[in-house]
């Protein structure tokens, strides 16, 4: 009976230490789950902070690419510098063609005022003509009248 009862207590000691153990396991898988809890929520949060990542570099992408399309656009046209110069140099071109086009309307309006001067001459000198030529027909009628009348 002392042995059964040995065995019993060695069974009962037994079964408390895998008790225990089991407590002891219980413990740690409790702390390797919250652990493991843990390091999901730190991926988690990871995770979206590389897609925040992963949206901030597309959208860093995107305007590099509009940045050099941009810049192809700006390369194809001169500098601010060339450019004003060009427009200096094509304002004072214009203001020389503007003195040249005032020359010019100042001479066609002189031309018109010789030309009209000349019409207005040529018109006098067609008047006068047609006066002569209408008193040279006068002269002659009264010429002619002279003749056939009879002298008293």
């Amino acid at each position: 009976m002392l042995s059964t009862l040995s065995q019993c207590e060695f069974s009962m000691g037994k079964t408390l230490l895998v008790y225990d153990m089991n407590l002891r396991e219980m413990e740690n898988y409790e702390k390797i789950y919250k652990e493991i809890e843990c390091s999901i929520a730190g991926a988690h949060e990871k995770i979206a902070e590389c897609k925040k990542q992963i949206l901030q570099a597309k959208r860093i992408r995107k305007n590099r690419q509009e940045y050099d399309a941009l810049a192809k656009v700006i390369q194809h046209h001169p500098d601010r510098h060339e450019t004003l110069k060009e427009l200096e140099s094509l304002g004072k071109e214009l203001e020389h063609l503007s003195h040249i086009k005032e020359s010019v309307e100042d001479k066609l309006e002189l031309r018109r005022k010789q030309f009209h001067v000349l019409l207005s001459t040529i018109h006098e000198l067609q008047q006068t003509l047609e006066n002569d030529e209408k008193l040279s027909e006068v002269e002659e009628a009264q010429e002619s009248t002279m003749e056939t009348d009879p002298k008293p």
